[in-house]
């Protein structure tokens, strides 16, 4: 995504009801949006003979314990990328699952919800998210999971059935979601409770952030006694990785705080790369680079969809987006086509079964020379983009790459589970 130098005159017209400030003034689930960063330099060993497929490179982890100063003192003498560490954010809710409930678990007190009905994979780590931060604050959250129940839970999917309620769903049925979401809801609000809609919210509550969210207590009031026992049920549905217009919120207050001068600034040239499922955090943190004219790049992986399926996806929540918040936000018009994102393909494309051995032993080196740990489904594919960013940028081209880590390590043990032999190999490997 490129932006001229007239963006911020653009952004200034487009902004027309609301600005971005008054729509970040509101309750949050999370107290502080702060999060460690880490500066990554790396070094090719392959040597001057080598392919794409051959390339070798060496990690270290060169921050003590974070950054704190910005880009203040950063040398461009080796490559190096940032790490937003949002993978530390909260033992099981981290990563970009925290940054999409930051601003929808004050929204669903605020309107005295009981329940939350959602869905997701057996070893959903947005299902895990959404259990954990529903029973710390009181609210029962209902789970459907796609497929069978596991012999043995571990992972994601043991932390699911530990926070909330677990029904497991055959494929068939699971594959009209929104059909198997509404019936769920309706039978556990019962013939006494409702089932309200999220959007319905999002109408009465986005466009008066500041007046409609501050009245949300966050403490054991009235709508926290309301999800006790016996009492009218009021039930709310999330979608699928919380892919909703009000999951964009969190993820721009994130911009908002990368953006301050002590951390990146707003004058530097910044190349985002995020790994997508649903495509949620990488429109975004896109849609937070627009609002604040900021010289910066977001690229996302595309992991779980066509690049059509991810164009869709933008413009659904780019538009939801303008008609909560009533903005008037033109992206088009930027210069960037009709995208906000950059989507991409992975860079070496893994089938399970196939390269997963050799992508462990990638998470592997990055967790022992850096202290990092991505997952081979994910993480590591942003990993494996942002160096090489790092490596085709000319020496003259000033842009810094930074990765978003959005957590989902957890997900180890259920791959563990899954492919036993893979992981055998890699206990028998030595420390290089």
């Amino acid at each position: 995504m490129q932006y001229n130098g007239n963006i911020s005159q653009l952004i200034s017209k487009q902004v027309n009801k609301n600005t971005l400030s008054e729509l970040l003034n509101r309750r949050w689930m999370m107290l502080h949006p702060d999060t460690k960063i880490h500066q990554i330099s790396f070094f090719d060993l392959t040597g001057e003979h080598k392919d794409a497929s051959s390339i070798k490179l060496s990690f270290s982890n060169n921050t003590q314990p974070s950054l704190g100063d910005g880009l203040q003192g950063v040398k461009n003498s080796e490559n190096y990328l940032f790490v937003v560490r949002d993978d530390l954010l909260h033992p099981f809710v981290n990563g970009n699952k925290a940054r999409k409930l930051d601003a929808l678990l004050p929204l669903l007190q605020a309107h005295g919800v009981t329940d939350v009905v959602t869905c997701g994979g057996c070893q959903s780590a947005h299902a895990t998210a959404l259990a954990v931060s529903c029973a710390e604050r009181g609210l029962r959250c209902h789970l459907l999971l796609r497929g069978e129940q596991p012999e043995t839970q571990t992972g994601y999917n043991l932390l699911s059935g530990m926070y909330g309620g677990v029904t497991y769903v055959p494929r068939s049925l699971y594959a009209n979601r929104e059909e198997m979401l509404n019936r769920h809801a309706y039978k556990v609000a019962g013939s006494h409770g409702s089932v309200v809609s999220l959007d319905d919210m999002l109408d009465s509550s986005l466009l008066l952030p500041s007046r409609q969210m501050n009245v949300a207590s966050l403490g054991n009031d009235s709508r926290h006694q309301s999800a006790s026992k016996g009492s009218t049920r009021k039930v709310v549905i999330v979608k699928e990785g919380a892919g909703d217009a009000i999951a964009l919120l969190g993820v721009m207050r994130l911009v908002d705080y990368l953006s301050q001068t002590q951390i990146f600034g707003r004058s530097h040239s910044l190349k985002i790369v995020v790994d997508a499922g649903t495509g949620t955090t990488a429109v975004g943190l896109a849609l937070g680079v627009l609002c604040l004219g900021l010289p910066w790049e977001v690229t996302g992986i595309m992991l779980a969809n066509t690049i059509e399926g991810y164009r869709k996806q933008e413009a659904r929540l780019i538009s939801d987006f303008k008609r909560f918040c009533g903005w008037d936000i033109d992206y088009a018009s930027n210069g960037a086509g009709s995208n906000c994102v950059q989507w991409v393909e992975r860079i070496s494309p893994r089938k399970f079964g196939n390269t997963l051995e050799g992508e462990l032993e990638a998470c592997q080196q990055i967790a022992r020379q850096t202290g990092i740990l991505v997952d081979p489904v994910y993480t590591l594919a942003a990993w494996q983009h942002a160096t090489a960013f790092c490596q085709s940028l000319r020496e003259n081209d000033n842009a810094k790459v930074v990765m978003l880590h959005t957590g989902g390590t957890l997900g180890l043990f259920g791959l563990a589970q899954r492919y036993k032999n893979y992981f055998h190999g890699l206990q028998q490997s030595n420390h290089g």
